[in-house]
């Protein structure tokens, strides 16, 4: 597929480009109507998924397509979210070295796929980017035909549960969920931290070290309270960043069970 022309003129403002205008317009769609999205357009969200970048050409990620209702009530209550099994569409995206393992398996007799390489830390983390980017493409691709998605980091909260009801084989672990439909809410866009206080040139900053980016932050604050205050909790007009991440520091229940065991149990050695 080659581009039109219109496609490749830059716009006279970079900003009016209408990728970019659907990153930076990119928000969180929690309430779906009842339509169904088409199978043309589930199969271009899919295709655009599968054209992300990909670590090394090793495409370690696959996802799973949640149907089942039953199977996505499940999802649900264990993401404490039931909206969750209310989207037209639900992924499971996963970080996912099976294939590869036994890809290797059928090629070179002689190899151990599942201890050789396809199970170190590296490796892992390498297919939790992929899965990453996947979902991420994805998600995109929703926003510009006009749908919703809201990135599901809670489908983890149990993940051994997870892993037996997708029945996941060993090199295969779940990273995030993407649920997707034509939105019922129209919410403002969240506030996204000062440029200057997430991105930095050659070093590392802190802001302790920069009175502008502690005013900056001191600024980024003030404007999440007034978000939290007038559109998101009325009923909480406190909710400033810095005290949303003490809070979760003073308060660690976060709701999900310890990972590393299942990590193991999927048969990645995070160690190596």
């Amino acid at each position: 597929m080659t581009l039109s022309n219109s496609q490749k003129t830059p716009a006279s403002n970079p900003a009016d480009n209408p990728t970019i205008r659907t990153l930076l317009e990119r928000r969180s769609i929690r309430g779906f109507t009842d339509e169904p999205v088409d199978d043309q357009t589930i199969a271009l969200l899919e295709q655009a998924a599968q054209h992300a970048a990909t670590s090394r050409y090793f495409h370690e990620w696959s996802a799973v397509r949640i149907t089942d209702h039953d199977e996505a009530l499940a999802i649900a209550d264990m993401a404490h979210q039931r909206y969750v099994a209310e989207a037209p569409l639900l992924y499971i995206f996963l970080a996912d070295q099976r294939r590869n393992a036994d890809l290797v398996r059928r090629f070179a007799d002689d190899l151990d796929p599942d201890t050789t390489l396809l199970n170190t830390g590296y490796v892992f983390l390498q297919s939790q980017n992929d899965a990453v980017l996947a979902l991420h493409a994805m998600e995109t691709a929703a926003n510009a035909l006009g749908l919703g998605g809201v990135i599901l980091g809670s489908v983890i909260n149990d993940t051994n549960r997870l892993i037996d009801l997708l029945k996941l084989p060993k090199l295969v672990y779940p990273v995030l969920g993407l649920a997707i439909g034509h939105p019922a809410q129209d919410p403002d866009p969240k506030p996204r931290m000062p440029r200057q206080a997430q991105i930095f040139t050659n070093t590392y900053q802190r802001a302790d070290d920069d009175a502008d980016m502690k005013d900056a932050l001191a600024d980024f604050d003030q404007t999440v309270t007034r978000y939290y205050r007038d559109i998101r909790h009325l009923d909480d007009p406190h909710r400033s960043f810095s005290a949303m991440m003490a809070d979760k520091v003073r308060n660690p229940a976060s709701g999900h069970e310890p990972m590393l065991d299942s990590i193991r149990r999927q048969g990645f050695d995070p160690a190596c």
